[in-house]
């Protein structure tokens, strides 16, 4: 996964649950990087067991705090719900069980599951996010540790300490792996990212719509970090949190200082998010604007605090509240937003400029820092996604307010895509059945109660506007539910598997005159079987009339020869082999059902789908009728069966004490362990010629979204849509 970077260059940092903790030399310098060995060997020798003890002190004052963290995230395409899973670090900060991470770690996690040092595994629950510093904390659940545990606990040091030079130790659980170390130096106590035509600092986005570390000047460093360590410490040898690791790749990595996230995580512990002021400018500094004092300013939004207030692009600011300001290098733009930012909402800021050479003064009030992206939900029978509008979204596409919803993505083939018009990813709903639908919570209630009555309507109607222009169209809802894909009436067969010979293949083999298709293979237990016919023999004709085949369109004309006849009719075939030609006459028989034709059963508590085993999946994995059971066609990654391991084109044989032998025993097991909601669950599964033993452990009850996690407008409350589409399941 790659930031994105507002501007005309990216950069080629990796994150998503990428960064590692690292420890930084907070003391006397035993031996600064760059100066000479001594040349003693003993005394070198000293210095190196001097400097190892150091580490090994911080090692084990920070090892036992750092948590593994596994997520189950929920994310949004094509009209439905997707599970997936991402990997992080994190470090516990309290006796209460509080962990730090970062915020792309737990972005749109649902599950959290954390390994601790003594290697117990234990639930997490989501306490804050805060999207712009890209920190966030979850909360251990401790009554699920073994009695008699207590967690270790790691703390905040001063950040302003850590200096370029000082020796780092990144830990982590590189790709998910077991904890590790390895050893750097800080490299920059104060990186920001610009443009470096003209050190304009640049937007960042670890996901899309997102912007982040607009208050950061990161710690980088250069000890070596990978998938997996994202949300690790920053600590010092006195064993004291000085960052938590952000970005990195290629033995470069950006750390957010301590002075901030501890900060940060003050806030999302008490209060769920961080409440700042926004005053609606970006600024730039005067390195190459020909001015000595201020900062300029770079943009204004429209309708924005600083715009009220009359302030525009390209005026000077001098003076915030009586106090001058002079921002020389993009390194100090940071620090001045981060001042704003942490002013009381709606506080009265004064403001003193210079434009066209004359100085004024005004005086803006400030507004809440919202949000930049609106949380986003599944309307399963309607095929489509649909995303909380924020001010920055309604801003960003000049929508005339918050009003409504957007549309995230439609299913392929969906009842919203079918629509005529069809509702398509941007348009703004804005009524629905004649109701008008205000926000995320209005269209939810609107779907639940149009879903979940006794009579469904045939035709819905919505009112959506699409680049200003206000449309209507009647979408027809169709309940999920899953139906067995059509069978074919049988059709006459040979057993048998060919390949297309035309004239370049046919003059390789030796027979320039022979074209036709070459028997790859005969099934076993069928008439084909017990003829003549032999893997390599050419057909060439059939009750001959020759085949005659003149391009790769012609792949299917063997086929459809023997389909146009009857069951039980006989066709003679006309076969060279050996460099002669020989008629073998076969009874044809039914066609055998194909895997595209086997019935199917989705079971979604499970999040699996398996189906028949077909003649073909028989011949395929060479089982003979004593192989029984069911195949997995599909699991969702993240979903029950998937964390317990089954995967796609497993063979499922026996579930707990039941034995699998078709869909119907799968189904009357399935239901049974349903109704006992039993802590586990044991598959047998067949893969390849594997017999394993997969252990699911389900969650019976409904989960919502944790009220702790904050709302599209900065409110708290549970994720109604996701409980109304559970229950539509």
């Amino acid at each position: 996964m790659l930031p994105r970077i507002k501007g005309r260059r990216r950069w080629w940092w990796l994150i998503g649950c990428c960064c590692a903790a690292a420890v930084v030399l907070g003391g006397p310098r035993t031996l600064a990087a760059g100066d000479d060995p001594p040349a003693d060997p003993a005394k070198a020798e000293q210095l190196r067991e001097d400097l190892r003890k150091l580490i090994q002190a911080a090692r084990d004052r920070v090892f036992p705090a750092l948590v593994n963290i596994h997520v189950v995230t929920v994310d949004f395409w094509d009209g439905k719900e997707q599970k997936g899973q991402s990997i992080g670090s994190g470090t516990i900060i309290s006796e209460e069980g509080y962990v730090v991470t970062n915020q792309h770690v737990t972005s749109k996690g649902r599950k959290f599951k954390c390994t601790l040092a003594d290697k117990q595994e234990i639930s997490a629950d989501l306490v804050g996010e805060d999207p712009l510093t890209d920190l966030a904390v979850i909360k251990l659940r401790l009554s699920e540790l073994k009695p008699g545990t207590r967690v270790a606990v790691a703390a905040f040091g001063d950040s302003d300490d850590v200096r370029v030079g000082d020796y780092v130790m990144a830990m982590g659980s590189p790709f998910a792996l077991a904890r590790s170390v390895t050893l750097g130096i800080v490299s920059n106590t104060e990186r920001v990212f610009t443009r470096g035509e003209d050190d304009e600092l640049e937007e960042m986005e670890l996901e899309s719509g997102q912007s982040t570390g607009l208050f950061t000047r990161w710690i980088q460093h250069d000890a070596l970090i990978q998938p997996g360590n994202s949300g690790g410490p920053l600590v010092n040898l006195r064993g004291e949190i000085v960052g938590v690791n952000e970005l990195g790749g290629d033995s470069i990595g950006f750390a957010i200082p301590s002075n901030l996230a501890k900060t940060v995580t003050a806030a999302l512990i008490k209060h769920g998010e961080v409440e700042r002021s926004w005053i609606g400018v970006s600024f730039k500094s005067i390195k190459k604007t020909g001015y000595t004092q201020g900062v300029l300013l770079n943009s204004v939004i429209e309708q924005g605090p600083a715009a009220k207030a009359g302030l525009q692009a390209g005026d000077l600011v001098v003076r915030i509240d009586g106090r001058d300001v002079t921002v020389r290098f993009p390194e100090e733009i940071p620090p001045l937003l981060k001042d704003l930012a942490e002013r009381p909402v709606g506080a009265q800021v004064r403001i003193a400029y210079e434009r066209d050479g004359r100085r004024a003064e005004t005086t803006l009030t400030t507004e809440k820092l919202r949000k930049d992206r609106g949380e986003e939900v599944a309307l399963r029978a309607w095929g489509i996604s649909v995303q909380q509008i924020t001010e920055k979204m309604a801003r960003e596409r000049r929508l005339d307010s918050t009003v409504g919803v957007l549309v995230g993505s439609t299913r392929s083939g969906g009842p919203a895509q079918l629509a005529e018009p069809p509702l398509s990813s941007g348009d703004v709903i804005k009524a629905v059945a004649g109701q008008p639908v205000a926000d995320l919570e209005g269209i939810v209630g609107r779907y639940k109660e149009i879903m979940e009555a006794d009579n469904v309507p045939e035709f819905i109607l919505f009112e959506f506007d699409r680049n200003g222009r206000n449309q209507v169209t009647l979408l027809k809802p169709k309940p999920d539910k899953d139906e067995d894909p059509p069978r074919e009436v049988r059709k006459a067969w040979i057993g048998v598997d060919t390949q297309l010979v035309l004239q370049k293949l046919a003059r390789q083999l030796g027979h320039p005159d022979h074209l036709g298709f070459r028997v790859t293979r005969v099934y076993p237990h069928t008439v084909a079987a017990e003829s003549d016919l032999r893997v390599g023999d050419l057909i060439v004709a059939v009750d001959g009339e020759k085949l005659n085949p003149r391009g790769m369109q012609d792949s299917g004309l063997f086929a459809r020869r023997i389909r146009k006849m009857s069951i039980d009719d006989t066709a003679t075939l006309t076969v060279y082999r050996a460099g002669e030609t020989r008629e073998i006459a076969i009874k044809l028989e039914a066609s055998r059902e194909t895997p595209a034709e086997a019935r199917r059963d989705r079971n979604r508590d499970f999040e699996i789908v398996v189906r028949e085993v077909t003649f073909f999946d028989r011949d395929d994995n060479r089982w003979d009728d004593g192989v029984q059971g069911v195949l997995i066609e599909q699991v969702e990654s993240a979903g029950w069966a998937g964390l317990g391991g089954l995967s796609g084109g497993d063979l499922i044989r026996r579930i707990d004490q039941h034995e699998i032998r078709d869909l119907k025993s799968y189904r009357a097991a399935m239901k049974e362990v349903t109704e006992r909601q039993p802590e586990r669950v044991v598959f047998q599964v067949l893969r390849g010629v594997e017999t394993r033993f997969q252990y699911v452990e389900p969650e019976w009850k409904p989960v919502l979204e944790p009220a702790s996690r904050p709302a599209a407008d900065g409110s708290r409350g549970g994720d109604a849509a996701s409980a109304a589409d559970t229950n539509r399941k």
